[in-house]
């Protein structure tokens, strides 16, 4: 699965970008699936062409271990209060099915 679904996960955000006339330069940060911090590090490096800082893409792997899915929405709970208005970030969730669902978020 990590061969396959990093490289359509990074596609389907950049996609998603495009479609909105945003570039990956535009994303103060990613709140990511949080099932394996490789994946989540291949995925931020492919959308941002270079590695990705902790702040771009913060992990909770470490704190709450594999929670699928809702990790992201866990991971952005925890991680969003520092952004400043107008700053960017997408959060993205994916499964094993080849489902990717991402949103795109501006902050206020």
């Amino acid at each position: 699965m990590f061969k396959e679904v990093s490289p359509l996960v990074a596609e389907t955000i950049q996609g998603h970008l495009a479609s909105l006339s945003l570039s990956p330069d535009n994303l103060t940060r990613m709140w990511l699936h949080q099932a394996n911090l490789n994946m989540n590090q291949l995925i931020a490096r492919k959308v941002l062409g270079r590695d990705a800082s902790v702040e771009e893409a913060p992990v909770i792997l470490d704190e709450y271990a594999n929670t699928s899915s809702a990790g992201s929405i866990i991971a952005f709970h925890k991680y969003k209060d520092d952004l400043k208005a107008g700053d960017l970030g997408v959060i993205c969730s994916f499964g094993a099915g080849y489902s990717i669902g991402s949103v795109v978020v501006r902050h206020r």
